[in-house]
């Protein structure tokens, strides 16, 4: 039986370091519309108190990598989310990467092979990664994924877009991101 290819170990500290703070890559953002657009979103986006309460007492640290480009749509509506939950809590840390900045993270993170951004890597406090989350929720992955089967991506994007707008907050995303930081920080199995 052939051996199983095995990945080169990623330096995920050093690739965290690597990274632009979220102000540092807004302000490189390609238009003063999208860097607007991104931060009225954080702005506007609201989470219970239950949410802002658990984020607020986070004892360990979070580290994300995240992988997006000013000029993509879906970054436009999920770095707001992410930003959200780091403006709560002190232990989230985010870091800003493009995709052609270190290829081999990149390409263990593709979406059904393909380039999708945003991409986020959970990371726990000793830099060890927890999960990852993008480009987009879980439910409009699986309805662009059966958009492919059907050969009908415009019907599939559609129902994304509609989905979208039916959670004006964001809440389908911010909870699959807590979801993650909850893993991150986790002490028990």
């Amino acid at each position: 039986m052939p051996k199983p290819t095995t990945l080169d170990l990623i330096d995920w500290k050093a690739v965290f370091e690597s990274g632009q703070s979220y102000q540092d890559w807004l302000a490189v953002a390609d238009t003063d519309g999208q860097r607007a657009k991104m931060e009225e979103l954080r702005e506007r986006l609201v989470l219970t108190p239950g949410q802002g309460g658990y984020l607020a007492a986070l004892d360990r640290e979070v580290n994300v990598i995240a992988i997006a480009e000013s000029w993509c749509g879906d970054v436009h509506r999920h770095v707001p989310a992410l930003e959200k939950l780091s403006d709560l809590s002190p232990r989230i840390r985010t870091r800003y990467l493009t995709r052609v900045q270190h290829p081999d993270v990149f390409a263990r993170f593709l979406t059904n092979g393909g380039e999708a951004i945003p991409k986020f890597i959970f990371l726990s406090d000793q830099f060890v990664e927890t999960g990852n989350w993008g480009p987009m929720p879980a439910e409009c992955r699986r309805i662009i994924s059966r958009g492919k089967a059907a050969n009908d991506n415009s019907a599939a994007r559609k129902r994304v877009s509609a989905l979208y707008e039916s959670d004006p907050n964001c809440e389908v995303v911010l909870s699959e991101l807590l979801g993650l930081i909850e893993t991150a920080v986790a002490t028990v199995p």
